[in-house]
């Protein structure tokens, strides 16, 4: 029986690229695996498997009856509506265990590191399966990203060591200038849909019965999106309004300055202040050093969700 690999909705580029390096992996272990993902590729991840000779997976939302492993999330919103209904037999992850549920014993890694390539690094090491440079490559790529170039709270020791072994088998030299690369592809927006932006990195939460929506995008420098912040604001109160959502909030992130810069569409912005001590201005707030979503906003937002 084919087992699929993905991960998260509005994927990212270790949503994909994990889940290319983690099929590999099975399939190589005896196991037929094939990486698919949820949702059309961003522009980084579309240069990340471009520059390694990748095609991109195909998209597919729907695994009733389907034997699964997830990647990158167990978060029931962020993955297909029939989750409940495929048989998951392994999720590897990098963010705090969600709400998904089995009725069998999975194979489980998740690790508190920076990126899932990371824990996947480990993964090749302990099933003794050489990893390919072109896969290397990509796993290399998902590090960089995920870490913001190492700059990210949620960076760890492992990932850095993680990166200078994928490093050596894929040939890459200039860590730096190949993570500058990336960041600049996903700092492209020209004639991009307003939408899109904001879904390219977007992740629904449930805090304290309600759905939070979070969405980040990273830019070299924030004044590229000044042309076209104030119609991110109006389209996250829209999506806000559509889902049904108590909060949608935006992370426009300076990787170079190392802040991000706070969209706030919601029911009530009081949440900000009692999360990050800062006083919303005119729907949104200045974040100094909050670069990461998954240690530096989720948490203290789920706190005062908690009460």
């Amino acid at each position: 029986m084919t087992m699929y690999v993905f991960g998260h909705k509005s994927p990212d580029s270790d949503a994909v690229c994990s889940a290319i390096a983690l099929a590999n992996l099975k399939s190589r272990t005896g196991v037929e695996a094939v990486p698919v993902a949820q949702g059309k590729l961003n522009p980084e991840t579309s240069f990340i498997l471009n520059r390694y000779g990748f095609t991109a997976p195909d998209v597919m939302n729907s695994f009733a009856g389907q034997q699964i492993m997830l990647v990158d999330f167990s978060d029931k919103a962020q993955g297909p509506e029939d989750l409940d209904k495929a048989d998951i037999v392994g999720i590897v992850d990098h963010h705090k265990l969600g709400d998904v549920t089995t009725p069998n014993p999975v194979e489980c890694w998740i690790w508190p590191v920076g990126c899932s390539s990371t824990v996947l690094k480990s993964m090749y090491d302990f099933y003794g399966v050489e990893i390919p440079k072109d896969v290397a490559g990509i796993m290399l790529c998902s590090i960089l990203s995920d870490t913001v170039i190492f700059k990210s709270a949620t960076c760890t020791d492992r990932d850095k060591a993680a990166a200078e072994a994928l490093a050596k088998i894929a040939g890459e030299t200039d860590l730096q200038s190949l993570g500058m690369e990336m960041f600049k592809v996903k700092s492209a927006i020209a004639g991009t849909p307003v939408r899109e932006l904001v879904m390219r990195d977007y992740k629904d939460f449930k805090m304290g019965g309600n759905t939070i929506g979070i969405g980040q995008l990273e830019v070299v420098d924030l004044s590229l999106l000044d042309e076209v912040k104030a119609d991110l604001a109006k389209d996250i109160q829209a999506l806000k309004t559509e889902g049904g959502r108590h909060s949608v909030l935006l992370l426009l992130t300076d990787i170079i300055k190392e802040g991000s810069e706070m969209l706030i569409a919601s029911d009530d912005a009081s949440i900000v202040t009692k999360a990050f001590g800062q006083q919303p201005a005119d729907g949104k707030v200045w974040l100094s050093g909050v670069m990461s979503r998954k240690k530096q906003v989720v948490p203290p937002l789920e706190k005062v969700f908690a009460g």
